[in-house]
């Protein structure tokens, strides 16, 4: 019987890919004779592993899964397949060679054919044509682009899945590793027309059943695993839909799994808002993509304009639930200014992460044509990123990405809360993040990838750039790097004013010495000039000591009457 192999090449190890399940479950479930199955790589891996892995399968027909970001290395397997598996046909479908598919079949030696849209329901067709009659099994099947000669042919467009509920739940197995990434869909499409998007090619909105939704999520309660994405484009458009989701999680919640879900926060609901204040801590995060501050670049990129909704909305979410807010660099009518106050407006919305990405021009997109004709400057070949745009040099792209490092180490890294809430007082984020930038390129940082403890260090030496006293900025450093956890010893640049018997003191005031072993080791003690945790700027001026107490290992709670806590606690003495 001829055998069919689905190829995902992930990004990470811990990703699964939905594509491959989904259209590998559909086909089983429709046709039980098929022999089909998938496996995944990564592009961390070397090609040669990766063919090494599909030639074992010895598969008659093998199918990759495409994106921007495994585009490259899948162009590296491809031509190579038929060199150790003969007679074997090849395809491949996805977002990146389905949007671009003549280009690809007329460059890629040894590709047969491409899938555009869709892939349950063609690939079903291919299957089964396929293990009737190997040699045209591809004609008059929609939604393909395949070579005839030297003419590349289309034999036209698949309609959409329309009920969703056909589909298969893409994880049937019983146990799933809780250390992966899994993701799900409960709608497809998006009503949305921005510019830079391929969902905004079709805005034909399918929803999951509601009841068939809550029946997939309880799947991934039940099994604990520890993160679900959900990937559609847009999740909050209907909000008696998307709050009944919402509510299904909270009510039947293992204290384990996380939810994912990209929104667009100018249009929650005031009942959404409303119940976002009763989610409990560790159960959601949302993905909102503000893009830009700038009216006139939202305007020019279809997107709304609403950006005082959003900064209201974003502003009422709880802290319970994560934030990752996001911009794009590379935006018409956004130069490094209008950039800079596009920052400094996500900023204020104190994200709990601040991802700056940059324009990718992506293969029939509006924003595709558009750059064309507008003097943009992007890579040829994936990920087509922005080099330059009429309002960004390629010195200033660069210098963006330069911020965007430093945005990750002061910002993201959630190491310097106390110091970024001063600095954002005292000169502001998009100047701090400047002149950090100015200051970083003197000494070559940026040749080399930099840990956390290194950008303490790296500010502590400079503090007078940004604290003419020079003492509230360091005192500030000295208290988020204390509370990063315990340490083995201090750098130079850090004055650590310790005293044993005030911290075993300390100790016994607030909850007494039972192991003194573990209750040294997941503590530390530290006087300050000022109060760095103070809510006034009177009291902050008052010197204070702290008691700091470390989350601990499990395994040291065992014995122990202690409570076991999330994050570093700190206690005024």
């Amino acid at each position: 019987m001829a055998k069919i192999l689905l190829v995902a090449v992930n990004a990470a190890y811990n990703h699964t890919n939905l594509a491959v399940r989904s259209i590998c479950e559909y086909v089983k479930q429709n046709n039980s004779s098929v022999n089909i199955d998938f496996v995944e790589f990564t592009i961390n891996q070397k090609v040669s592993d990766i063919l090494r892995g599909i030639y074992e399968s010895k598969a008659d027909l093998v199918l990759f899964c495409t994106y921007i970001w495994n585009s490259e290395i899948i162009q590296k397997i491809l031509p190579e397949v038929k060199k150790i598996l003969s007679d074997c046909m090849i395809g491949a479908g996805g977002p990146e060679f389905g949007f671009y598919a003549e280009g690809y079949l007329s460059q890629i030696q040894g590709l047969d054919f491409v899938i555009k849209g869709e892939g349950e329901q063609t690939v079903l067709e291919i299957a089964q044509n396929f293990t009737e009659n190997k040699s045209d099994f591809l004609q008059n099947i929609r939604g393909i682009y395949l070579k005839k000669g030297e003419q590349i042919i289309f034999n036209g467009e698949r309609d959409l899945i329309c009920d969703l509920s056909t589909l298969p739940f893409a994880y049937p197995q019983i146990d799933f590793p809780d250390n992966l990434i899994y993701y799900y869909e409960s709608s497809r499409g998006c009503p949305y027309s921005c510019s830079y998007c391929m969902s905004s090619l079709d805005k034909r909105v399918r929803f999951m059943p509601l009841d068939r939704v809550f029946t997939d999520i309880q799947r991934f309660l039940d099994a604990n695993v520890r993160l679900v994405k959900f990937v559609d484009r847009t999740y909050n458009l209907n909000p008696e839909r998307y709050i009944a989701i919402w509510k299904y999680i909270v009510d039947h919640h293992n204290k384990k799994t996380m939810f994912h879900f990209e929104i667009e926060a100018e249009f929650l609901s005031e009942e959404a808002l409303e119940f976002l204040q009763t989610v409990p801590a560790n159960v959601m995060q949302f993905e909102i993509g503000v893009q830009s501050a700038n009216k006139k670049t939202l305007q020019s990129i279809c997107r709304s304009t609403g950006i005082e909704k959003i900064a209201q909305n974003v502003k009422r979410i709880p802290p319970t639930i994560h934030k990752h807010l996001d911009l794009i660099a590379g935006l018409p009518h956004e130069d490094l200014d209008s950039f800079g106050k596009s920052f400094d407006f996500v900023m204020s919305l104190k994200p709990d992460a601040m991802q700056l990405g940059f324009l990718k021009v992506l293969h029939g997109t509006q924003m595709e044509t558009f750059a064309k004709e507008n003097g943009w400057q992007w890579m040829k070949n994936p990920v087509y990123e922005t080099l330059s745009t009429p309002y960004l040099s390629y010195a200033d792209m660069i210098f963006l990405k330069d911020v965007e490092v430093v945005t990750d180490a002061f910002w993201n890294s959630g190491e310097f809360c106390k110091t970024m809430t001063y600095i954002e007082e005292k000169i502001g984020f998009w100047n701090f993040f400047c002149k950090i930038v100015d200051e970083a390129r003197k000494e070559d940082v940026f040749s080399a990838p930099r840990r956390t403890l290194f950008w303490f260090e790296f500010l502590a030496k400079r503090t007078k750039l940004f604290d003419s006293q020079d003492k509230t900025l360091k005192e500030l450093l000295r208290f988020d790097y204390i509370s990063s956890g315990k340490k083995g010893g201090f750098p130079a640049w850090y004055e650590h004013r310790y005293d044993k018997e005030n911290h075993r003191l300390a100790l016994e005031q607030n909850g007494g010495v039972i192991n003194a072993r573990l209750d040294f080791a997941y503590s530390d003690y530290e006087e300050f000039s000022i109060n760095p945790v103070a809510t006034t700027t009177e009291e902050q001026n008052i010197p204070c000591k702290i008691l700091f107490m470390y989350p601990r290992r499990e395994k040291d709670t065992k014995d122990l009457k202690t409570e076991l806590i999330q994050k570093t606690k700190w206690i005024v003495l």
